[in-house]
């Protein structure tokens, strides 16, 4: 357990920072270039009504949208400006202790901490997973991604729940869910008053710019939560990505997408460690793995124009770390990566 967080900067660093124009990317994990054209055109249309602030017609469909694709009811979903920003409200729950299993998302301990809440890092050792975490028992709120960035583990729905204690909330970041094929693991379709999902649209859907997602919880929860919330939090084209990406047809292309993105993932995994990296197994759209040399394995990707996570900035990692989203490009990563080495 290690109760020493991150410097700022490094608790702030994004993979976007990485990326200069005209890289390849594999720093980001944002799916695709660009948003598909028919999203792209359901946005369009509502540019002329941006002169309107967002209406509770355009909120009663996100929710109806959200709470159809997971079997919730409309009052326990809220729109979200980002998984991130539900981060940002966890403060206005007042904990008295948070526990963030690390490693990790750096933004919930950065905004906790920020908000002026005790934060205890939960480091799990590899293979990160969650059999030996050690979480305080005085832990009133506990955060943990399902599948975990940047390890890309997924944990179980029995080790999740097993995480529950009366007083507790248990935050759970599956931001990345839908990457995962059946979504076997999550809990967003689970009403517990205790628990609260965080979901995003934003990486799928090559929302980046508009940053895009939903909570799931216990009403009385989301009240809490969104208790100081300043008015039109989630605005007309945000509003309108929900509505639109949580329709049958869009999670029927998503978890095609998903699919595929396995497959390439099973590749991308095997070619990395034929080029010497120590691969962590996982199941999200983007891979761990360790090398000695990463940190000059990194800067020589950069001066090929190969952009690649750094991972010494999350709690529990060091610099022999790296993570590349998986991409189709990936025997191109390889081949840098073994011309590094000569």
């Amino acid at each position: 357990m290690d109760d020493v967080g991150l410097s700022v900067p490094a608790a702030r660093y994004h993979g976007d920072q990485a990326v200069a124009p005209g890289m390849l990317d594999f720093a980001v994990n944002v799916r695709h270039a660009q948003p598909p054209q028919w999203l792209i055109r359901r946005l369009a249309q509502r540019l002329p009504d941006l002169a309107r602030y967002p209406g509770a017609e355009d909120v009663r469909r996100a929710c109806d949208a959200v709470a159809r694709r997971h079997g919730r009811d409309r009052d326990e979903v809220l729109p979200l400006a980002g998984a991130a920003e539900g981060f940002a409200l966890l403060g206005d729950l007042r904990p008295r202790r948070a526990a963030v299993v690390a490693p990790s998302f750096t933004e919930p301990a950065a905004a906790l901490t920020a908000a002026g809440v005790p934060v205890r890092h939960v480091v799990l050792e590899p293979p990160f997973g969650l059999g030996g975490a050690d979480v305080p028992e005085d832990a009133d709120l506990v955060v943990v991604g399902n599948p975990t960035n940047p390890t890309s583990v997924l944990h179980s729905r029995g080790e999740l729940l097993a995480l529950r204690r009366p007083g507790r909330i248990l935050v759970i970041d599956e931001a990345f869910a839908d990457s995962v094929p059946g979504e076997p693991e999550s809990l967003a379709g689970d009403s517990l008053p205790d628990v609260l999902v965080l979901r995003s649209l934003t990486k799928t859907w090559a929302l980046a710019g508009l940053r895009v997602g939903y909570a799931l919880g216990a009403p009385e929860l989301l009240a809490r939560l969104t208790a100081r919330r300043a008015h039109w939090p989630v605005g007309t084209l945000q509003l309108t990505a929900i509505a639109a990406c949580c329709t049958a047809e869009a999670v029927a292309h998503a978890a095609a997408d998903a699919a595929r993105l396995a497959r390439v993932r099973d590749e991308m995994a095997a070619g990395l460690a034929s080029a010497g990296a120590e691969v962590v197994e996982g199941r999200a759209p983007f891979v761990l793995f360790r090398r000695p040399d990463a940190a000059r394995v990194r800067n020589r990707l950069q001066s090929n124009g190969i952009a690649i996570r750094r991972c010494d900035t999350f709690v529990g990692l060091d610099e022999r770390y790296l993570r590349a989203a998986v991409r189709p490009e990936w025997p191109l990563l390889v081949r840098a990566m073994d011309g590094s080495c000569r």
